[in-house]
């Protein structure tokens, strides 16, 4: 039987790449992972249509909002928007109760009080909100939950202070959720065994995978 993100591309008349099958099935064993592909390839929907098909098996819609479950870490807030729309069209049809929201540099007060009160069940972040937000007095409380995290354009972010703040912030979440799946997305990484490394890190209960697809030189 096709899992919903397969059903959701059927419905458009996509057929999935081979890489964002291979990466479906990773996510589905609870495994992180590095994505190398060209841009435009359709990097986005293999790894979110993985997250939200083993997050519905998980948390079954129809009980209202979940809290948060997924963080997108985009190194530019300029992307945040354009990132956001695109999480946000399967998921409004495959869990339509759920919530999908963006904290950034840029992201005006209202909303700001809005998501301290309640954050969204998936959030597009930068490497410096979240920081923040971890230094937050519930940060636990609100931040325990989040089985994934997508850290896109890792070539933008590995050996730079901004890298290291996401790997401070991942070290963190995994010791409150040993369990937490992180995946990383570029199509211009060099030593990708290094960069898988660095990501992910070690001691994790399955080794993380490397997932190479569509390359247009």
């Amino acid at each position: 039987m096709s899992s919903p993100g397969e059903r959701w591309m059927a419905g458009r008349g996509w057929t999935p790449f081979p890489f964002q099958r291979e990466v479906w099935s990773a996510v589905a064993q609870g495994r992180s992972g590095l994505l190398h592909a060209t841009t435009g390839s359709g990097k986005t929907y293999a790894v979110w249509l993985g997250m939200l098909d083993a997050l519905l098996r998980a948390h079954p819609p129809g009980r209202g909002a979940e809290p948060l479950r997924a963080l997108w870490i985009t190194p530019m807030r300029a992307l945040a928007a354009d990132t956001t729309r695109a999480l946000s069209e399967p998921l409004g049809e495959l869990a339509p109760s759920w919530t999908l929201g963006q904290r950034t540099g840029d992201t005006p007060t209202g909303e700001r009080a809005r998501q301290d009160r309640r954050f969204p069940t998936a959030l597009v972040t930068t490497p410096e909100s979240l920081s923040l937000m971890l230094t937050r007095e519930r940060s636990r409380e609100e931040l325990g939950g989040v089985a994934f995290v997508v850290v896109d354009e890792w070539h933008e972010l590995i050996g730079s202070k901004r890298g290291v703040q996401v790997q401070l912030a991942l070290a963190r979440l995994r010791r409150w959720n040993p369990r937490l799946a992180t995946w990383g997305l570029s199509a211009t990484l060099g030593n990708l065994v290094e960069a898988i490394a660095v990501l992910c890190g070690h001691g994790l209960p399955t080794p993380p995978v490397l997932v190479r697809g569509k390359l247009v030189k």
